[in-house]
């Protein structure tokens, strides 16, 4: 037990250092006014961004639910795969990962341009030019290709445990394919559909990389709205404090409705 808590020392001081002096950072900032003064103005003037936020959210819901129709399937036949035939199908889910995610950001902007490979591809069938970057369809696409990965890889973590022998008993008892995966798959697989919805929405609702260069000035997200007040020149880092804040809680509370959904040996938060 000794050698257990000593182990667990390093673990202890990264938690200390580099997550709870921050939000303390944060909440401190929120409440102050530039003259070191209490107030609470900062957090009431982020009402006049609930758009931003709305907008946020629901873009990152979209991405969301659409890595979790891609991946399910894909995550269930990675599992369902020759072991040899899993390695490598796992390396090219991870392959995109190893590249800068902004350079797998500055690709799409090639491709979706207004001439760019794809608007070109559809001129030489008489299609087109069509706007698709500068678009919230533009930002969704970026979310979802960025992110899929860890939609797919804890769903796959999941599905491959489940025994090939249990699916073999559904069917044997009666059960048609739908009903084994809705009755079978999708039960035993739930601590890896809200651990990857976890993975994917809180970095898709804070994202600002991929809304500035894909959604252009039109597309404002939180994370570009937090980074304008400190960074912009709308200096402002006590607004930006209470901004993220607002968001820590928003997805606080997000988490906690996911836990409902978890069963009572899986824990997000």
């Amino acid at each position: 037990m000794k050698q257990l808590k000593i182990f667990s020392v390093p673990y202890l001081v990264w938690m200390l250092v580099f997550i709870l002096v921050p939000l303390i950072m944060v909440a401190y900032f929120a409440f102050r006014t530039a003259d070191g003064e209490w107030t609470i103005q900062n957090i009431s003037e982020v009402g006049q961004y609930a758009n931003i936020f709305v907008r946020s959210i629901w873009l990152a819901l979209i991405a969301t639910v659409i890595c979790l129709v891609v991946a399910y399937p894909l995550a269930y036949a990675l599992s369902r795969m020759e072991k040899h035939k899993q390695s490598t199908m796992l390396l090219i889910v991870m392959l995109p990962m190893w590249m800068n995610f902004l350079l797998r950001t500055y690709a799409w902007m090639t491709l979706l341009g207004n001439n760019g490979i794809i608007n070109n591809l559809l001129g030489m069938i008489g299609l087109g030019p069509y706007k698709l970057i500068n678009t919230s369809g533009a930002v969704v696409l970026g979310m979802v290709y960025n992110y899929l990965p860890f939609m797919i890889l804890p769903l796959y973590s999941v599905m491959e445990k489940i025994d090939k022998s249990v699916i073999e008993a559904a069917s044997d008892l009666g059960c048609n394919s739908k009903k084994v995966i809705t009755r079978v798959v999708v039960p035993l697989s739930l601590p890896g559909i809200t651990s990857g919805i976890t993975m994917v929405f809180v970095p898709a609702i804070s994202t600002f990389i991929i809304s500035r260069m894909l959604g252009g000035g039109s597309n404002l997200l939180i994370g570009d709205l937090i980074e304008m007040q400190f960074l912009g020149n709308s200096y402002n880092p006590h607004l930006g404090a209470a901004i993220s804040l607002v968001l820590m809680v928003i997805i606080l509370l997000i988490m906690t409705i996911m836990n409902q959904f978890s069963p009572d040996d899986q824990v997000l938060i």
